[in-house]
């Protein structure tokens, strides 16, 4: 059977958080998602088929994930089981598939959708658990999770359903959200500079700002306080803070996007994604790491002052802490997108050993093997090496130093940027020297 309509109206018990009751009871009473969910949209036709499927919602907390399964539920008139993957287990994947066997086998029968809120957290065996009942039809499965699927659900479990990504609330969605909360009784009126804050705080998020709204309509209440203005607001709501997912799937995102804006010697960009990743509460020390691995990869020899300057910031921000130390990142930060780029040595570096690992193990050629004994230096290790101090410039023209038979590999191209400019000249300097020594001698 559908639910009432949703209402703000406070008659409701009190216990029942606002974000609930304000869920919505229709699929013309969501806000956003309208990639989904707006006429000729892939969940609008699901809705419209009257057949459920399996599917997978993916997306950041607040977006309605568990709403759009729920009213699957009561468009289907399907039996609607929820299952929290963070307190549940094998235990209650068993009572559901019991509940299911019984709605199916009823004097009326009736279809069953088990939703798994955090479907992320189960692990391959509880996830598989899922697999026989979804193909037999005994039950549809939808699990929600903020994660990347195509990382945290197993692939026989992925391609028995369709995943549907959900966007964060756009800035008028929430303003929508936040005009149906307002409409109960006796509720406070809301500044517009309080509700656009109000909206900004939620970040996409339409739990977060009904909670938060909640909050304030309580405390309100206490202090006779007839209109939130954005003075009172901010007393009441603190610091503002950013919804972010540490270690999860947008964490890796916003780093990305610091490191290719570095790559890419936009400063401002670099600044604007690295203040974004501190105001989300990433551990500064982190960042530091990654500033020296942007040093090694991406700038250097065209820059190998960069190295050291990250690395002194990351010592810096060990002496002084937060904030003052987070200037020196900044300062980093800066100096990395504006330097030279190249990857030379790092290509440099992957095609070396990616060569070392397919080829045979080839012996070091004796001349160029150690000979700290007596024994070795009769089997002539060492014997024709010829010592660079002691050679014309520093350089011993002619001299070889890979295994014998092995060809010439120019594992590192210097690029036309930076420091490597003076390496290149220098480079084609000792190989046209080389090539003049190995003439000299007949070798060739």
């Amino acid at each position: 059977m559908a639910r009432q309509p949703a209402s703000a109206d406070h008659s409701s018990p009190l216990h029942v958080p606002l974000a609930e009751r304000l869920r919505p009871r229709a699929l013309g009473e969501v806000v956003g998602q309208q990639h989904l969910l707006g006429e000729g949209m892939p969940l609008r036709i699901a809705f419209e088929s009257g057949q459920p499927h399996s599917c997978i919602l993916w997306g950041p907390p607040g977006t309605g994930k568990t709403t759009i399964a729920r009213l699957m539920a009561d468009a289907f008139e399907a039996q609607f089981i929820p299952i929290s993957a963070v307190l549940g287990g094998v235990k209650d994947i068993r009572e559901a598939v019991e509940l299911a066997e019984k709605a199916r086998d009823g004097l009326t029968p009736q279809a069953t959708i088990v939703f798994v809120d955090e479907v992320h957290r189960f692990n391959k065996s509880q996830q598989d658990a899922f697999l026989p009942h979804v193909e037999s039809g005994l039950f549809t499965f939808i699990g929600a999770t903020t994660e990347n699927p195509s990382f945290e659900v197993n692939s026989a479990l992925l391609s028995r359903a369709a995943v549907y990504v959900l966007q964060p609330l756009a800035d008028d969605d929430l303003r929508q959200i936040l005009a149906r909360a307002q409409a109960g009784k006796a509720q406070p009126a809301i500044e517009r500079e309080a509700s656009e804050r109000l909206t900004a705080y939620a970040d996409g998020d339409a739990r977060r700002l009904l909670n938060t709204l909640e909050t304030l309509f309580v405390a309100a209440r206490a202090e006779r306080i007839e209109t939130i203005t954005d003075a009172w607001l901010l007393k009441v709501l603190g610091e503002r803070l950013r919804r972010y997912d540490k270690g999860g799937e947008q964490f890796y995102d916003t780093i990305s996007a610091l490191h290719k804006s570095v790559r890419g010697s936009d400063p401002d960009a670099a600044l604007y994604w690295f203040a974004r990743m501190l105001d989300g509460g990433a551990d500064p020390r982190y960042l530091a790491r990654r500033l020296i691995r942007m040093a090694s990869e991406d700038i250097g020899l065209a820059d190998p002052r960069a190295l050291r300057l990250a690395l002194d910031a990351a010592d810096v921000y060990e002496r002084l802490g937060s904030p003052e130390g987070e200037l020196a990142l900044a300062q980093c930060v800066v100096y990395l997108a504006v330097a030279p780029k190249s990857n030379a040595v790092y290509k440099a570096f992957s095609a070396a050993r990616a060569f070392v690992k397919q080829d045979t193990t080839r012996p070091v050629p004796l001349h160029l093997r150690n000979a700290p004994t007596k024994l070795m230096k009769q089997l002539d290790y060492g014997k024709g090496y010829r010592y660079a101090h002691d050679e014309e410039g520093g350089f011993a023209a002619g001299e070889h130093y890979l295994p014998e038979g092995m060809a010439a590999q120019p594992f590192y191209q210097p690029v036309p940027r930076g420091l490597e400019i003076r390496i290149g000249e220098k480079l084609t300097e000792l190989r046209q020297r080389n090539q003049q020594a190995i003439k000299g001698a007949g070798k060739e």
